[in-house]
């Protein structure tokens, strides 16, 4: 999904991908192929000749919703007119427009399911949807106002009436009427004939659109927030028994199992992970050369304990990753499945079938209905909040010193009480995803019957999707934060161990530093001693501290943007550089190269 637009994208009705929908989001053109015109064009004249004989057919030579049983005359500008009606009375969608990415590619899905030939719709007029499209005329589609049965209608109307001259639309960045709009792209309106409006409104392509974009980036956080962890676990000095991969091939979940042979690549060349436990000091106020920090051991009476906790097992947050993080991957990958079919299927009503004679030649049913889809991203949708809390409880360790295994807290030094380093970054992740799981709860359980009842049973897909793309940006900030502070933490460990290391050269500065240890010469005092010179020698053979090759890259990656923090500062500015970073894929990408 993160491949550069292709030029143009050639659509057929069967074929589109979730890769190609995002390229025409994001600028590229698209083509219609000869053969799907082909059968366009058929199923028109087909409709034609059914009207042109009398049958009554829904939205043709019907009403619409609940006027479905109304037969309207035999008269041609009157059936037009009626396709006119449809667009410009159902276009009336309320809020902030979307962002034309969303626009361009519910366009290009619209154009796609449309070139199946079962809609009945005129070659011309799907022509000039793409030429539309290609001339860079973005309609104004308003957030608000689909139920997610009989389709997307309002939305899509708005899409529509551009079309036919009316609206509004973006061009060349400009907000304008629909009609100067396509006037300054050298392009004319188009006028409707029988089924055409039903055709353009009637489908699913809001929520299979925001739907493709959130699911775009949230492949992309998945794998982010598999590099954040991977950090984290860094800074913890953590143990990767867990992660090993006879431990998950005796429990398969796809995602779990990717995710823990990511771990594994994240981490490759670490000299952190699973380091011998008393190795790691724990951080004491003071002043140490340069550091601002002295270290600290302790003697128990028989051993030497540094900061790190002397267990086999980390936190559930830490050693649960790929569980959790993998369960959410499964997530992704359903909704995904939902979405490449959705891609390429039929979804107006009535459908038209040239084939089928006399018999069920056009049929009313409902493949405008969006449930499929709402309960894919209902699933989604649960999935956010959960990945944004496994990281904050990552991050709260990270900056709380009963937790976070001899950091100091709040990952600053602090010795006169003044600081208070990366305490409130965990505020604000702890809002974000308060308010993620406030917004979790699916839409799809609510629906509201519409059209007198017609449209008795709606499935709210609309705004399940349209929920998870706005979402999706906030698990974004987030993960930012983690890798934010998780790079903090990080360079204070390796800042320890390293002055742990220059510590031991020196037998009575490094045996003053351990607490706890004996006076006198009796045998408590040689073992404390033979203790102090055998840390004090694996200290020294431990060669150097380093992260793996991926982390380590994008711990390089956020040191471009962001200093670390030696005493406080304000913060906003290194917020937003992380945030950028996180949403540009900076840190990702430099995790990425050297992995």
């Amino acid at each position: 999904m993160s491949a550069a637009p292709a030029e143009t994208v050639r659509l057929d009705g069967k074929s589109l991908t979730r890769a190609q929908l995002v390229a025409v989001a994001r600028g590229a053109s698209v083509e219609l192929d000869d053969g799907a015109l082909r059968d366009v064009a058929r199923a028109a004249d087909f409709l034609a000749a059914q009207v042109a004989r009398g049958e009554p057919i829904y939205g043709v030579s019907t009403g619409f919703g609940s006027n479905a049983d109304k037969l309207l005359a035999a008269d041609g500008p009157l059936r037009e007119q009626l396709q006119r009606n449809l667009i410009v009375t159902h276009a009336v969608c309320v809020g902030e427009p979307f962002a034309p990415d969303v626009v361009r590619a519910m366009l290009c899905i619209r154009i796609n399911t449309l070139l199946r030939g079962h809609s009945g719709i005129r070659v011309s007029t799907l022509q000039a949807l793409a030429a539309m499209l290609n001339a860079g005329v973005v309609p104004v589609v308003p957030q608000l106002g689909s139920v997610g049965a009989s389709g997307d209608l309002a939305p899509l109307s708005h899409l529509a009436i551009v079309l036919l001259g009316g609206g509004e639309a973006f061009f060349d960045g400009e907000r304008l009427p629909g009609d100067e709009a396509l006037r300054r792209a050298g392009l004319a309106p188009a006028t409707l004939t029988i089924k055409e409006g039903l055709a353009l409104n009637n489908g699913t392509a809001q929520m299979l659109a925001t739907g493709v974009l959130a699911l775009a980036k949230l492949e992309a956080l998945a794998d982010t927030a598999d590099l954040a962890a991977a950090m984290t676990l860094e800074a913890f000095a953590g143990r990767s028994g867990a992660f090993a991969e006879p431990v998950h091939a005796l429990r398969p979940h796809p995602g779990q199992v990717h995710v823990a042979a990511r771990l594994r690549a994240l981490l490759a060349g670490s000299s952190l992970i699973d380091i011998d436990y008393d190795l790691v000091p724990r951080f004491a106020p003071g002043a140490l050369g340069a550091q601002r920090f002295d270290l600290a051991w302790r003697w128990d009476g028989e051993r030497i304990h540094g900061g790190k906790k002397r267990q086999p097992q980390d936190s559930y947050s830490l050693r649960c990753v790929p569980q959790v993080h993998g369960a959410v991957r499964d997530a992704l990958a359903q909704a995904a499945r939902v979405l490449e079919i959705e891609l390429n299927a039929v979804t107006d009503n009535p459908l038209v079938f040239p084939d089928a004679g006399d018999g069920q030649a056009v049929v009313s049913a409902g493949h405008f209905h969006g449930m499929p889809l709402a309960l894919a991203m209902s699933y989604v949708k649960a999935a956010i909040p959960v990945l944004a809390s496994i990281a904050e409880r990552r991050l709260n360790k990270l900056v709380d010193p009963a937790t976070n295994d001899g950091l100091p807290a709040f990952l600053v030094g602090n010795a006169d009480g003044t600081e208070s380093g990366f305490m409130i970054v965990q505020y604000t992740a702890a809002a974000i995803v308060n308010d993620l799981a406030s917004r979790a709860m699916p839409a799809a359980v609510y629906s509201i019957p519409t059209s007198a009842n017609a449209e008795d049973h709606v499935s709210m897909g609309a705004n399940e999707a349209r929920h998870v793309l706005a979402m999706a940006d906030d698990l974004g900030k987030v993960l930012a934060l983690e890798l934010f502070t998780a790079a903090q933490a990080l360079e204070l460990r390796l800042r320890m161990l390293a002055a742990a290391r220059d510590l031991a050269g020196d037998a009575d500065a490094f045996a003053a530093r351990v607490q706890g240890g004996p006076a006198g010469d009796d045998a408590a005092c040689a073992a404390f001693r033979a203790g102090v010179d055998a840390l004090r020698a694996d200290l020294r053979d431990a060669g150097s501290f380093h992260p793996g090759r991926a982390v380590a890259a994008a711990h390089a990656a956020i040191r471009t943007r962001i200093a670390f923090l030696d005493r406080d500062r304000a913060l906003d500015g290194d917020v937003r550089a992380a945030m950028q970073m996180l949403a540009g894929g900076s840190v990702l990408a430099a995790a990425r190269a050297a992995d």
